[in-house]
């Protein structure tokens, strides 16, 4: 059971990879059609937490029984991510400020190790490690640097709030009264577009964008269906999976997994908006996901509680033999 359960975890971790990898196909042509970065932002989270408002209100329980839980993973898991990674995007170059943003796993490590006095398997700290130099081919980070301090500080911070996502989705999983996920992200998403709504301030939107169209690969699509593709797909189901997923198998292998993100949204460029993969990029690819296969076997298996004496077992064992 516990094994059927850990496959269906890293099944789901890898379906919430590919479904986070390709919002930015859909997304990087309404910002190229005149739509502002953090208004996509907006969009994104708004209409995730438009759509998810019945699970809101199915789960209200939760704003009583856990509003902490509900308001850190809004603040942090949703708006801290998108909006840190945004501002460290307008300082630095995508590459770094992607490696920096997916350092957050490698982070997560270090906070369940010295913070949270768990311990971390061997195997998990090699695929993180792994994973990073991968990831780091990936966005060929020595391509071009110029690196702002602020720009980096911002890329750090959104780090850091991508570890707390996998720390968040673990909370509570243990107990008998765990909050449904369901339920967490439906009031995440909505805490984090009243967040968002304060920073990307959409009344300045220019919404005649929505109502054309956006170049994909050379092919003209409807601005709603990619809107539709990134809020459904890019968001609500990526997130859904990627909760559930942290909770069959644990925060520190599912955030290894998370890796495997940048490499779909590098292969999605490649295919479908002509984006190619160098040498490295391809060989970086292949890191991660050895750094995801090393990590997924490392879950730290539960303590094997002691088993009771049996009174007079030696005894009785005496007798059994001596009678035979």
């Amino acid at each position: 059971m516990q094994a059927s359960g850990k496959n269906a975890g890293l099944g789901l971790a890898l379906v919430s990879a590919f479904a986070f990898g390709g919002s930015g196909v859909a997304a990087k042509p309404l910002i190229e059609a005149g739509l502002d970065p953090l208004h996509m932002v907006w969009l994104r989270v708004a209409g995730a937490a438009l759509v998810l408002s019945p699970l809101a209100w199915r789960h209200r329980d939760l704003v009583l029984r856990r509003p902490l839980l509900l308001a850190g993973f809004g603040l942090v898991a949703v708006a801290g991510v998108q909006a840190f990674y945004f501002a460290s995007l307008s300082r630095i170059p995508v590459g770094v400020a992607l490696l920096l943003e997916y350092l957050g796993p490698a982070l997560l490590l270090g906070y369940i190790r010295f913070v949270q006095r768990k311990p971390v398997t061997r195997g998990a700290a090699a695929g993180a490690a792994v994973a990073v130099v991968g990831l780091a081919c990936v966005v060929e980070i020595w391509s071009g640097l110029s690196l702002d301090p602020l720009g980096v500080l911002f890329g750090l911070a959104a780090a850091c709030c991508q570890a707390f996502y996998f720390v968040f989705a673990d909370q509570g999983a243990d107990g008998d009264d765990a909050p449904d996920p369901l339920g967490v992200i439906a009031y995440g998403m909505l805490v984090g577009a009243l967040v968002m709504t304060v920073i990307a301030r959409p009344w300045e939107m220019d919404w005649q964008v929505l109502g054309g169209q956006a170049s994909v690969g050379g092919t003209m699509v409807p601005a709603p269906v990619l809107l539709a593709w990134v809020v459904l797909v890019a968001t609500v189901f990526a997130y859904l999976t990627g909760v559930v997923s942290v909770r069959r198998l644990s925060p520190q292998v599912a955030g290894v997994v998370a890796f495997l993100e940048a490499v779909v949204a590098t292969v999605l460029a490649w295919v479908l908006l002509g984006e190619y993969l160098s040498t490295w990029q391809i060989v970086g690819g292949g890191l991660v996901l050895g750094g995801a296969f090393i990590a997924q076997p490392s879950r730290p298996a539960p303590p094997v509680p002691p088993v009771p004496p049996v009174v007079g077992g030696p005894a009785l064992l005496d007798r059994e033999t001596t009678t035979a």
